[in-house]
């Protein structure tokens, strides 16, 4: 007997197994959405809409966030002066993201980010010593001023087109900052936690999340988010840098199919 129309009961526990291992990847660099939606699109019925989709992906993203958060909060504590600024202007960010949906063809700006991470993947890759230890290059209103910077492109990114958003956190704070992986992936998690709650509360408005799938699979990205930030304290900086080469091919990968489909259908 199927838990919803078109769904079930195995395709529901592979759904939150698929969250599980998105929570666990996004809790240490981010790049969950590309488990979890993909996921999502082949488990859900063809009838789905793609505003029920994306909502109800939104939703155990925002749980397996905020369990990461608290985790790193607990165990690492955090900079309330680098969240704020970063957490403000995230949510600004993402609110014009959405905006944009309706003026830009989201299509131009994939080649052009497909660059962008295959250069960060080969500058990460050559220099095995980046962000294994703190080398802050800013303070004061000049650390606040390109967290704020940080915040409003990522999301912009985030509202616009989403998938690598924990990812591009974590490249920038790394890059531009100098932050060590786990206290970058520990301020990422908050500026992502905003973003996903500001989606799921517009998709709850529009009655566009299927709350009988979204809050199961919450379940198993909060439980994945919880062991994921637990195993990156445990084994820190180094392992948190392996496993970010390794989503940044996969995010190279994905843009990659999606610029080649682009050509091939232009």
């Amino acid at each position: 007997m199927p838990f919803d129309p078109g769904i079930g009961w195995a395709t529901l526990a592979a759904l939150v197994a698929a969250a599980f291992a998105a929570g666990w990847v996004d809790a240490i660099v981010g790049g969950g959405g590309l488990i979890q939606l993909p996921a999502l699109l082949i488990g859900l019925p063809a009838s789905a809409s793609v505003p029920t989709i994306s909502g109800t992906n939104k939703v155990p993203s925002a749980c397996g966030t905020a369990s990461a958060a608290l985790t790193y909060l607990g165990s690492l504590g955090v900079r309330w002066s680098s969240v704020v600024p970063l957490v403000v202007c995230s949510a600004i960010g993402s609110a014009s993201g959405a905006r944009l949906t309706h003026l830009l063809d989201r299509n131009q700006f994939t080649p052009i980010v497909l660059a962008v991470i295959l250069l960060v993947g080969v500058y990460t890759w050559r220099r095995p010593e980046l962000g294994l230890a703190s080398h802050v290059r800013f303070t004061g209103r000049a650390a606040t001023l390109r967290l704020c910077g940080i915040g409003l492109a990522v999301g912009l990114w985030d509202g616009f087109i989403g998938p690598g958003t924990g990812t591009f956190f974590l490249i920038l704070l790394v890059g531009v900052l100098g932050y060590e992986f786990l206290a970058a992936t520990t301020l990422a998690k908050f500026a992502n936690l905003t973003t996903n709650l500001a989606a799921v509360g517009l998709f709850a408005a529009g009655g566009n999340i299927w709350w009988s799938v979204a809050l199961p699979m919450a379940v198993g990205n909060l439980a994945g988010g919880i062991i994921g930030s637990r195993t990156a304290v445990s084994r820190g900086n180094s392992f948190v840098r392996r496993v970010f080469l390794v989503v940044v091919a996969a995010l190279a990968l994905k843009l990659g199919w999606d610029t080649v489909a682009m050509v091939r259908g232009a």
